[in-house]
């Protein structure tokens, strides 16, 4: 199985955020653990380091996402995935439209998000951490 991993997910695991830091932790895990094949999109990176400046250090936010980067698969992003979510009219916001570009780079039969309903034109299946788990464990 293949899975993309949305930012959200990870913001979930960094900042302990409950309720959802267990179910977050479970997916990552399992990624970590090689029982499923994870990606982040790149650009998941930089919006990932920008966003925890009012959290962590310069030096914590880099080995955290070295970490991420040496976990997950990093699908990139170039002109194609560019234009196809320029393209898209399906989305509002441009940022989930090239999430979906990655998973379907990567093949994934899932992108792994909280904001499902920000995902409705995706041609990737879209669930909650807590309903892949159920469903799959």
């Amino acid at each position: 199985m293949r899975i993309l991993i949305d930012t959200n997910i990870i913001m979930d695991l960094i900042l302990k955020r409950e309720p959802f830091f267990c179910a977050s932790k479970k997916v990552i895990e399992l990624c970590a653990n090689n029982n499923i094949q994870g990606c982040i999109a790149a650009h998941t990176v930089p919006n990932l380091y920008f966003i925890l400046r009012k959290h962590l250090t310069i030096g914590q936010r880099k080995d955290i996402l070295l970490k991420l980067c040496k976990m997950f698969t990093v699908v990139g992003i170039d002109a194609e995935k560019l234009e196809a979510a320029l393209q898209n009219n399906d989305f509002d916001d441009f940022e989930d439209c090239l999430q979906v570009e990655c998973a379907k780079d990567f093949e994934s039969d899932y992108i792994i998000t909280r904001n499902i309903k920000d995902f409705n034109g995706s041609v990737v299946t879209v669930i909650e951490p807590s309903e892949f788990i159920k469903k799959f464990i």
